[in-house]
């Protein structure tokens, strides 16, 4: 590419080297959640949000187990400050929630802030100011003492207001841009607002360290992260947060590695909705923890009906490969894949083992309200006989021969293939009944008569364009025997007859289902299936599928 010359690193390593986390193998506990959906993510969206679409947002965060949620920035628009009030006035937030609100570290903006504040229960006032090299230069033309000075009568200020306004607040302070402000300053602008803040075991002060440009690798900002938790004053009485974007789109490796360094707090939002890129991604972070055994104190066990909350209210659509939420995430059309993923599920029905462990399937879809039908095996032309065999199954009750299933696996692919297009199950289920399931033409079974003390002698009424004939036969068994008369009849031969039976697992309990495979003698093999209330006649109709699709065969040919 051109131009590569005019792009530098511009974060700041450590000055000490910070890895104690690389030792650490996976997060855990949870973190504390903390959604910025209202706030970083509205300001995101094309069209915001109304007051009824956040009220219902709001109740939906809280439904999944949020226990703090940042619902805006009450002095920036009559807007915001709207929204605040009701939640407030009609008592709105549960008592176990606390609301947080944004401010700048401006006068005006924070006395505004706590007016919108008054009659809350508790609340998180969130201090921030820019620090950054770029936002000092360019934007504000500031020393490093100025920007200090800013952060430091922000905070006296927030001390001030909280002292004059009834109600239970906690501090929380961003050096916004911390990705791009050196480490030093970064350690030394948030100490100076710890030393006004004074945190204490029954009041800590939450300390944010927000990737507002991600602009590193994640191993860098956990680096980062290790350094400043390690040197912050007050240290056992600061929560460390993270609050990361996704520019990189390394949001969610961001975090996770931020947490193994000592962070005990993460804002962000669902699917990752914000400025740019996006937040972080609550979801796949819970739900990563989730699939490693650790309680991520959050409720995704609907994830489809988040998702049309979200989609609705928000006018953002979720990506069919989002992480969890997506359509097609847990969902295989590679035949390899879906044999694998079918010989599992048949697998942990056989053992019921302890522990989730499905080839391709990291979790349970159902554990997050997604469904093994239509979710996890879906067909089209890349589609083999082991996922069309599970979806027959599954949703049908059906279940074929093995060879059976690779014959009509063919038969599918074909289809989707001419159609250009993915197969539904009920079509791949039309498709089954035309193809195999009681052929009548061109011969029907119209009765039948079996003599078992006369070795089987049975007499088979059939309809064909001649008219209704009887025909006899016998065999060493009652299907035999059927077989017999049917072959002497219409002058075929074959042989190697396969038959499995079962009660129809899905709908109706009454009824039986017979598969019967017939090789003709160029070694061609014919596939036939019958249903019906009684076995051996569900047998017979399957033979009379076989037998039929074998004669419209050689009529064809002839």
């Amino acid at each position: 590419m051109k131009n590569v010359e005019k792009y530098a690193r511009g974060y700041f390593m450590p000055q000490e080297a910070s890895l104690k986390w690389t030792r650490k193998e996976y997060i855990t506990e949870a973190p504390i959640w903390c959604s910025v959906d209202l706030r970083d993510g509205n300001q995101a969206l094309i069209v915001p949000m109304n007051l009824e679409e956040k009220l219902e947002y709001f109740k939906m965060l809280v439904e999944i187990g949020f226990k703090e949620i940042e619902v805006g920035f009450p002095a920036a628009s009559e807007t915001e400050f709207t929204f605040l009030r009701t939640l407030i006035e009609q008592d709105l937030i549960p008592d176990d929630v606390t609301i947080q609100v944004l401010t700048q570290s401006r006068e005006h903006i924070i006395r505004k802030t706590f007016e919108s504040l008054k009659g809350t229960k508790k609340a998180v006032v969130h201090l921030y100011n820019s620090t950054s090299v770029a936002q000092r230069e360019q934007v504000f033309r500031k020393s490093r003492e100025e920007i200090i000075d800013i952060a430091v009568k922000g905070a006296k200020l927030l001390k001030e207001c909280a002292f004059e306004t009834e109600g239970n607040f906690q501090f929380q302070y961003s050096p916004e841009s911390f990705t791009g402000t050196e480490i030093d300053f970064a350690l030394d602008i948030c100490n100076q607002v710890l030393e006004v803040l004074e945190p204490t075991a029954e009041n800590p002060v939450i300390i944010n360290l927000p990737a507002t440009v991600s602009m590193s690798m994640p191993h860098v900002y956990a680096s980062q992260i290790e350094y400043m938790s390690e040197h912050l004053n007050y240290r056992e009485h600061v929560i460390l947060s993270l609050h990361p974007h996704n520019d990189r789109g390394t949001g969610v490796a961001d975090a996770e590695l931020g947490m193994l360094a000592g962070a005990q707090r993460v804002e962000g939002t669902l699917f990752g909705n914000g400025e740019r890129t996006g937040n972080v991604d609550i979801v796949t972070l819970a739900l990563n923890m989730y699939s490693h055994g650790v309680d991520p104190k959050l409720n995704f066990e609907n994830i489809p009906a988040i998702l049309s909350v979200y989609e609705r209210v928000t006018k953002m659509r979720v990506s069919e490969r989002h992480p969890y939420g997506g359509e097609l995430v847990f969902t295989a059309f590679s035949g390899s894949h879906q044999d694998a993923i079918a010989k599992g599920m048949k697998w942990r029905e056989e053992k019921e083992p302890q522990h989730w462990s499905v080839p391709y399937l990291l979790i349970d879809p159902l554990d997050i309200g997604r469904q093994y039908e239509g979710d996890i095996i879906r067909i089209n032309s890349q589609s083999g006989k082991g996922g069309i065999g599970y979806v027959l199954q599954q949703k049908y009750g059906l279940d074929l021969p093995q060879s059976m299933r690779e014959h009509f696996g063919y038969c599918i692919k074909n289809v989707s293939d001419q159609q250009q297009k993915e197969l539904l199950p009920d079509e791949i289920y039309d498709i089954f009944n035309k193809e195999y399931v009681n052929i009548n033409t061109p011969t029907e079974l119209v009765k039948y008569r079996i003599n078992e003390e006369e070795d089987f002698q049975t007499t088979v009424v059939v309809s064909t364009d001649d008219g209704v004939k009887e025909i006899t036969g016998t065999g060493n068994g009652r299907l035999d025997s059927v077989s017999n008369a049917l072959q002497a009849y219409l002058g075929l031969e074959y042989s190697d007859l396969v038959y499995k039976e079962h009660a129809l697992e899905i709908g109706s309990k009454s009824q039986a289902v017979s598969y019967i495979g017939i090789k003709a003698s160029d070694s061609k093999v014919y596939w036939g299936c019958g249903i019906d209330v009684d076995i051996l006649t569900s047998s017979i109709k399957a033979l009379f599928s076989a037998v039929n699709q074998m004669s419209r065969n050689m009529n064809k040919n002839n």
